[in-house]
């Protein structure tokens, strides 16, 4: 418990001067030569209570300065305000995905490896990557036609199940890399980030802060499809001021695979990477361009971009306290009270 103001306690060096008016004031009015046979004749109970007014006035003044002293008891909080970053995933689903790319010791195609890495962005793998819990992450995945498989959220639960849905474009007419289309629908989701975080945030939206808006863009192949040009979409991202950071995912010309209860049928040899788009892509918003041909190097593109895009988390602390100069106020009220009738009735003096 605190006082939160502790000078009202200059009051009590006034109750010695209240004890001293109170006896000058109330002399007795009839003198008399000795009191010797009053002392003999012993002290009754009303007596021995006559002091009881004094002694509830005293009290009512001590009540009534640790009032005005405003005690209050509580404890310090510590709220977090999380300035996060909304990160919008764009990943390539095209036939080229298929090609086989090294993870460790396994066999998995491009699309499983980059799956796999993504996961540990997100959540953390303890060693370089140390998640991204506080931010804003959705997820596109595209082919010929972008779609968007998970909105932006804070709920990071259900990602996993996501991209369990992602795989390789298994029909023709499917088939495509239509990366301006892809970067479009992800800007748009990101340009209406605030309103999807009020969304989900309705009790609280205020605590949450969007400090910066990403796109991730890992593809293996060139745009070949779509009706916006990658460049075109790049523009609008930047107007939007929406950074993206460009992967290029293998790239060497390899042949794809698509996976059937047959075996594996070859798709046939994939076009290279478009290197030079990638990087005037994330040049005109402001992002780097890496190239990543296993899953360590695209481990490390990752922890580039955690430090290049950190999320603040600020304390906020604030103290919550509960005023109790209530009860000594009613306190103060009530030996005032008692004293009043004290002194209306057995306690009554004549004159």
């Amino acid at each position: 418990m605190h006082f939160e103001s502790p000078w009202a306690f200059l009051l009590l060096l006034a109750i010695p001067a209240v004890v001293y008016f109170h006896y000058r004031i109330r002399r007795p009015a009839l003198r008399v030569s000795s009191l010797m046979h009053a002392v003999q004749a012993g002290v009754s109970l009303r007596q021995r209570f006559m002091a009881a007014p004094l002694m509830l006035r005293v009290l009512a003044l001590i009540f009534l300065t640790i009032a005005l002293a405003r005690p209050q008891q509580g404890r310090e909080r510590v709220h977090d305000v999380s300035k996060g970053v909304a990160i919008e995933m764009v990943v390539d689903r095209s036939g080229s995905m298929g090609a086989e790319m090294d993870f460790g010791r396994q066999e998995m195609n491009r699309l499983e490896v980059v799956k796999r890495v993504f996961d540990e962005f997100v959540t953390g793998n303890g060693k370089s990557l140390r998640g991204r819990p506080d931010d804003l992450i959705g997820l596109v995945a595209f082919a010929r036609y972008p779609e968007t498989l998970c909105p932006l959220t804070l709920g990071h639960g259900a990602l996993p199940q996501f991209l369990k849905n992602v795989e390789v474009a298994q029909r023709k007419e499917e088939d495509g890399t239509a990366i301006g289309d892809a970067i479009g629908l992800a800007a748009a989701r990101l340009k209406t980030a605030e309103e999807e975080l009020a969304r989900q945030s309705k009790d609280k939206p205020k605590e949450y802060q969007i400090k910066s808006k990403i796109m991730i863009l890992l593809t293996d192949g060139q745009h070949n499809a779509g009706k916006r040009d990658p460049m075109e979409a790049a523009a609008l991202a930047a107007e939007w001021g929406i950074k993206i950071y460009t992967i290029g995912v293998g790239g060497d010309e390899s042949e794809s695979f698509m996976q059937t209860p047959l075996g594996r049928i070859p798709m046939g040899i994939a076009a290279p990477l478009d290197e030079r788009t990638l990087k005037a892509i994330a040049s005109k918003t402001g992002g780097v361009y890496r190239r990543a041909d296993d899953a360590a190097s695209l481990r490390d593109v990752y922890a580039e971009i955690d430090q290049l895009e950190k999320t603040e988390i600020e304390a906020v602390r604030y103290l919550d306290y509960r005023e109790w100069f209530a009860p000594f106020a009613l306190a103060a009220l009530l030996c005032l009270a008692v004293e009043i009738v004290l002194q209306s009735t057995v306690l009554r003096r004549f004159p």
